[in-house]
């Protein structure tokens, strides 16, 4: 929600220091854009010796990656596979890189025979997410080969699921805790002592907990490829462990536990403490026995929730794309704030729907107050928000032109939709007024625990004492009536904070605000696990492309031809299945243009791939019957947009060649 009514002196203060903070990184934008360097967050492969499809005379002593930055690499990141599928390397990565360039390099066995090979290579970029791809070059000539590729992509399958859930549990869990518990201090102290605001805090550190353990165990298997098996391998457990992610994710653990302790207090001695001289919903405690203490206690929670607040956001900043690339030590801090100032708006957008729904009251003032800190958050992730898309996207082209910059611009929408919303939450929170105390829905409603209010605590206790000394049937009736008169009461209460209108408008439109946010979450959950739009450009400028989707089957082309002499006109259907590298089954037939078999006397096929340079592969595919031929294994090396040629031959002299492109994933 976003407005800029008044607010007490503490939260004007506090809203002073974000737009200021705000401000400052605004000014200084223009110096950052000016003077960076471009660089990416995940690792890119730039280039390789053999390169990837070079056919080479003789079988080299190595073979050397080279990447854009350092990555994590174990005793199987890089495999180079004989076309039988035998290991071709001895197992021992080296890095060869001099003068910052980043290296690393297999021996290979000596005597490897002439075929295709296949370099597999995995790792874990220094932004935390796996990278993997493969290429193939040959010694001698392209040849069949055995090696089938996994169709897997690094952190992809069952465990990279739930390894995004997890990861979106984990932003939701610290959000709605930070959030709530900024709520409670800066808007409704009276909310400590409601159960479902305690409630929803506990569940946010429990979800946030529970989140961030299960993302440590499937660290192993989800950068390494595994399956969730390896989740009980302890070994691996203590690599994540002196990884930079696996340091991050046990800080976390460590922080949540301290933020346990914040919890208690919060909800325990906080929410027994009275104001004393004043109403703690209605704003500051004046002067007055305890003032002191409870101002003392607001204070060390406000500095200490901060404080690890900030510490369990930084263990995303100093693990994830905030931490590599371009200025890396200011983007780091404004990665912590921009995380703050989303805990602070979101978390506490749904401790207000919370309140709204599941709380006899809140007051105006409380509302109010979140209007402000909700407006200072906007203006805060602004700026962050700005900073952090021009050091991830990098252009414009990158902006449109990759997944990451596309799904930005759904994040900016549904922004910009959130604000929207919250504007109308800004007119019912002008048309609010606080009830009378008495009729449910106020500070001093029914059975809030006020004596002579209906059926607080003080009744229970009148009940319970006009039972001692009674007959046991007589003590059991009393409190069957007294259960009685509290379902009543609560229902009371509902049927008179359902009939304010306004109370209803805004709980509506907060509704919609909290399902809005929790789409933008998941949004944001994609961002942190997608590869930056400056790394996607890096690839594309490297040469070093993805290779293409493999078709859904067989690819088949018709090609007519007329190679001049008499009957030399018809058609040829050439399929090629499943139309992928490696192994492949072509089957060519020729016909008249009257649909009849044309048998004729030579058919000859070729493969070329022009971008890299391989080819032309000659097929002689052998004859089935008339007007069918067939290859049983076409060796494709690798994937690309292969020209494919077929020769005709109808007499001694009447001959034609046709051509067409196709795609081989």
């Amino acid at each position: 929600m976003t407005t800029t009514t008044t607010a007490p002196r503490p939260v004007r203060r506090a809203v002073r220091l974000l737009l200021a903070a705000a401000v400052l990184l605004s000014a200084a934008l223009g110096g950052l854009l000016a003077g960076a360097a471009p660089a990416a967050a995940h690792a890119v492969l730039l280039a390789s010796d053999p390169a990837d499809g070079a056919v080479v005379a003789t079988a080299p002593a190595e073979v050397t990656l080279t990447f854009s930055e350092k990555i994590a690499v174990g005793d199987d990141s890089i495999r180079v596979l004989e076309p039988s599928g035998k290991r071709a390397d001895t197992d021992e990565i080296r890095e060869l890189g001099t003068d910052g360039g980043v290296v690393y390099g297999v021996t290979l066995h000596p005597g490897l025979p002439d075929g295709t090979y296949t370099v597999a290579w995995q790792g874990v970029s220094a932004d935390s997410h796996p990278v993997a791809g493969a290429f193939t070059f040959s010694i001698g000539a392209p040849s069949q080969t055995t090696v089938a590729l996994p169709d897997q992509e690094a952190g992809g399958g069952l465990v990279g699921t739930l390894y995004d859930l997890a990861r979106y549990a984990a932003y939701a869990g610290f959000t709605v805790l930070a959030g709530g518990g900024a709520f409670v201090l800066l808007c409704w102290p009276r909310g400590a002592a409601e159960r479902p605001v305690r409630r929803l805090v506990v569940r946010g550190w429990i979800t946030a907990t529970a989140a961030t353990l299960v993302m440590l165990l499937l660290r192993a298997p989800y950068t390494g490829g595994g399956g969730l098996a390896d989740v009980l391998d302890l070994a691996a457990l203590g690599d994540v462990l002196d990884t930079k992610t696996g340091a991050a994710l046990v800080s976390r653990l460590l922080l949540l536990g301290a933020a346990a302790l914040f919890v208690a207090v919060l909800f325990g001695a906080y929410a027994r403490m009275p104001a004393a001289g004043a109403d703690a919903a209605e704003g500051p405690a004046q002067d007055g026995p305890g003032t002191g203490t409870r101002r003392d206690l607001t204070f060390g929670l406000a500095m200490g929730g901060g404080v690890l607040a900030a510490g369990i956001a930084a263990t995303w900043a100093l693990s994830e794309h905030a931490s590599t690339g371009i200025q890396p030590g200011v983007a780091m801090p404004v990665d912590v704030l921009h995380l703050l100032a989303v805990a602070a708006w979101l978390g506490g957008l749904a401790t207000l729907l919370t309140a709204l729904y599941r709380t006899p009251s809140i007051e105006r003032e409380a509302v109010r107050r979140f209007s402000t800190v909700a407006f200072a958050s906007v203006a805060v992730l602004a700026a962050t928000g700005l900073y952090q898309s021009w050091r991830q996207v990098g252009s414009w082209s990158a902006l449109t032109g990759t997944r990451y910059g596309q799904l930005l611009l759904v994040k900016l929408a549904l922004v910009a939709l959130l604000v929207a919303v919250a504007w109308f939450s800004r007119r019912w929170t002008r048309q609010l007024t606080d009830p009378e105390p008495g009729t449910g829905t106020g500070t001093e409603g029914t059975g809030t625990g006020a004596p002579g209010k209906g059926t607080g605590t003080g009744g229970s206790a009148g009940v319970a004492a006009a039972g001692d000394g009674a007959d046991p049937a007589r003590a059991r009736r009393a409190a069957q009536l007294e259960r009685q008169r509290a379902v009543v009461a609560d229902a009371a209460r509902k049927r008179a904070r359902d009939a304010d209108a306004e109370r209803s408008g805004l709980r509506r439109s907060v509704l919609v605000e909290a399902g809005v946010a929790a789409v933008l979450l998941a949004v944001t959950t994609a961002l942190t696990s997608t590869e930056p739009g400056r790394a996607q450009e890096a690839a594309a400028a490297s040469g070093v492309q993805a290779a293409p989707a493999a078709p859904a089957g067989p690819t088949e082309v018709e090609l007519p031809f007329d190679t001049g002499g008499e009957g030399g006109e018809g058609t040829v259907r050439l399929t090629l299945g499943p139309a992928r590298a490696g192994s492949n089954e072509m089957h060519v037939w020729a016909v008249t243009p009257g649909g009849k078999p044309l048998d004729a006397p030579e058919l000859k096929v070729s493969f070329t791939l022009k971008a890299k340079e391989i080819g032309p592969l000659p097929i002689t595919p052998d004859r089935v019957s008339a007007g069918h031929w067939s290859a049983g294994s076409v060796q494709i090396p690798m994937p690309g947009d292969w020209q494919i040629k077929v020769t005709v031959r109808t007499s001694d002299i009447d001959q034609t060649t046709v051509d067409e492109t196709i795609e081989i994933g």
